[in-house]
């Protein structure tokens, strides 16, 4: 287990559903219905290609939502852009960092304040000042490795490069947090680093989804598990006591 010892895996499911998705039709998923609650940790679990990022980018979206429910703490809400996601407090750390997480060309400060860049503005205009000054906040806070704020993400480690997509969506502060391949191609200091925020994080009363290619990972890390094969939900499986066999069974059936 990579989890937090201290904290009891499971102990937080009597929290406030936080997310509820009803009946779901997206490009690649099929009547899709579960929950996730504040201070939870959902992991989902399959195979590539078994419909895992479709779904959350339906939920997010990114994706185009043919049918279902999307509620946010009881409330039914619609969701037609990530844009919608984010007025809603849903964040989304996508699997994909270098093409759709971040702007590699810019520097480390553009990239942590892109997505709330009203927070670091006065009227109209960029407060410059303000700007640098949330990113060196946040390079402390999220331990990125970089020269300096003005540093061009290209140039940095791939840990460091996934730090600074984590320190951008949660700039917004958003209480439902969906990580896609949160660790894929990263050392194992800087998977440490993230699944200790995770861990802070659904403390908090964060509620999170977590999608993984490595079992381990969605086996120390999640509450519940959901296996996900052919755009449909299979299974739902305890976090305590779920197995990798157990997961494969279910993710070829």
């Amino acid at each position: 287990k990579v989890r937090n010892t201290n904290r009891i895996v499971g102990a937080m499911l009597s929290g406030e559903v936080a997310l509820s998705v009803t009946g779901l039709y997206g490009r690649k998923c099929k009547d899709i219905s579960f929950e996730v609650r504040c201070g939870e940790i959902l992991g989902i679990a399959g195979l590539m290609g078994a419909g895992r990022t479709e779904i959350v980018n339906t939920i997010f979206g990114l994706e185009k939502l043919y049918a279902g429910t999307i509620a946010v703490k009881g409330k039914t809400v619609s969701i037609r852009s990530p844009k919608d996601a984010m007025r809603h407090g849903i964040g989304l750390i996508t699997e994909d960092r270098k093409h759709t997480g971040l702007v590699l060309s810019s520097s480390v400060k553009h990239n942590i304040t892109l997505a709330a860049l009203k927070s670091c503005c006065r009227g109209p205009f960029i407060d410059h000042r303000k700007e640098a000054a949330v990113a060196e906040r946040d390079i402390r806070k999220f331990a990125i490795k970089t020269p300096s704020g003005n540093q061009l993400v290209n140039f940095l480690s791939g840990g460091n490069q996934q730090k600074i997509v984590l320190a951008k969506v949660l700039l917004n502060d958003p209480d439902i947090i969906i990580l896609d391949e949160p660790t894929r191609g990263i050392d194992i200091g800087a998977k440490t680093e993230i699944y200790r925020l995770m861990n802070e994080l659904s403390a908090q009363g964060k509620a999170i989804i977590m999608i993984s290619s490595e079992l381990p990972e969605v086996l120390g890390m999640s509450d519940r598990i959901l296996v996900v094969h052919n755009g449909t939900i299979k299974a739902e499986l305890s976090g305590r006591e779920a197995t990798q066999e157990e997961i494969m069974r279910h993710a070829m059936m």
